[in-house]
């Protein structure tokens, strides 16, 4: 569903810019697991509300996840050159047009966001979209990124590695389920913090995941490139506490994200 809604939200017709548009449409239509919508709607369907009412949205969180992954395998960043199974944005399109694909999707996103927002106008509405532009800036995915370059070759405590994979990774996760918790205009204090501290386990496991994943996986089952982050001496969670530990991190985040959902299995309103 949220596929067929990104294709059609891309459908732009353009004179002069179509290499542009078709660079962003081959790294939105290259695949992946959608799980940031897929955290959105399904948490909007668990406060009983319509998902179709807010599909935009969620287009436009992956869009900014899209925008990212783009912008994270470029040369000047990771380097890669596989994504998804496919070749990267950059390799089939060159540097500057998947720098440009990045910003378009970025954009394009806050454009979505703005013209819902502009529909129903709302306070909490307004703070979801804040939440959103946050989690994808400089104090959440940027942050995250710019310390993760910084930290290459180096050696760091455990806190600096949390902090870039809450930020890197985590942040746009977690925002996807606050951004559709704060729909909800008399959600209980009680349980918006449950939403937020399972997004926040959730998030972080997903990175320690592909930490392991990295190492212990294969090309073709990632869809990128194995070993990359050992090749390029970048700190993960088993260099640092071992595999044994990151993987005991794993189950103790697994576990408590399951536990902060206590209470919810039913629509909340």
């Amino acid at each position: 569903i949220v596929e067929k809604y990104m294709d059609e939200l891309l459908s732009i017709n353009v004179i002069y810019e179509k290499k542009l548009i078709e660079s962003m449409k081959y790294s939105v239509q290259a695949g992946g697991k959608r799980l940031r919508p897929i955290l959105f709607l399904e948490t909007i369907k668990l406060l009983n509300k319509n998902p179709f009412d807010f599909i935009e949205i969620a287009c436009a969180i992956e869009m900014i996840h899209t925008y990212s992954l783009i912008h994270d395998d470029l040369p000047a960043m990771d380097n890669d050159s596989l994504r998804r199974g496919k070749p990267t944005n950059h390799v089939v399109f060159g540097e500057a047009t998947a720098i440009l694909a990045g910003d378009g999707l970025l954009n394009l996103a806050h454009e979505i966001m703005i013209a819902f927002v502009s529909k129903k106008l709302t306070k909490n509405n307004i703070n979801g979209i804040n939440i959103i532009s946050k989690a994808a800036g400089i104090n959440g995915m940027i942050a995250g990124q710019a310390v993760d370059i910084e930290s290459e070759g180096k050696s760091i405590d455990i806190d600096t590695m949390k902090f870039i994979h809450s930020n890197k990774t985590g942040a746009l996760i977690r925002s996807s389920v606050l951004l559709a918790a704060y729909t909800a205009d008399d959600l209980p204090e009680k349980q918006l913090n449950q939403l937020d501290h399972y997004a926040k386990c959730l998030g972080l496991a997903f990175q320690v995941q592909d930490d392991i994943l990295d190492i212990e996986s294969d090309t073709q089952t990632l869809g990128k490139t194995r070993g990359a982050d050992a090749a390029a001496g970048k700190p993960t969670y088993p260099s640092i506490i071992g595999m044994s530990a990151a993987k005991r991190k794993l189950d103790e985040l697994y576990l408590e994200a399951v536990a902060a959902l206590e209470g919810l299995n039913a629509p909340l309103l």
